[in-house]
């Protein structure tokens, strides 16, 4: 049951006994998934702003990649565009973790819709990386891979949710 918002009044989703059922594992890893996003893309947008000098790169060409004319996206580094993305996924899986919001549909949607995009971007980039660019970055093909999975988490939530 839930109100016009889709938020569960409290106490809507309580047993008997009055306790909330638990929040999901898919829910839980995707916000340590969402976390480790922001923290790579956080890397990556303080590398194109300058604020840090060098970037490391162990494997791959990670400065070709970034100061590629790909690396900017409507005025905007690529990478910052993912730390926004990231830190959504991150407040809203945060928040999918209260008792309020666990079953809550608004949360479920919005983390397959955010991850979804998320998911058809980095699969755009990762095209550009190989066929344009010619060139792979390790932080990028890290973020491409946790957003797949962020994607996968967020899949159990649609089933979950009310």
């Amino acid at each position: 049951m839930s109100d016009r918002a889709g938020i569960a009044p409290p106490g809507a989703y309580a047993d008997e006994a009055g306790a909330y059922p638990a929040p999901p594992l898919s829910r839980m890893l995707l916000s340590v998934l969402a976390l480790v996003g922001v923290l790579i893309s956080a890397y990556l947008t303080l590398y194109k702003l300058h604020v840090i000098g060098e970037i490391t790169c162990a494997v791959g060409s990670c400065e070709k990649v970034q100061n590629s004319p790909y690396a900017f996206f409507l005025g905007l580094p690529v990478a910052a565009w993912g730390l926004g993305a990231y830190v959504t996924l991150f407040v809203v899986a945060m928040m999918g973790l209260q008792p309020r919001w666990v079953a809550a549909r608004w949360v479920a949607l919005s983390l397959f819709g955010i991850a979804a995009v998320g998911v058809a971007f980095t699969g755009y980039l990762t095209y550009l990386e190989a066929r344009v660019i010619h060139a792979w970055c390790q932080w990028c093909l890290g973020s491409a891979a946790i957003i797949v999975l962020v994607f996968l988490c967020s899949l159990p939530g649609l089933r979950y949710s009310r």
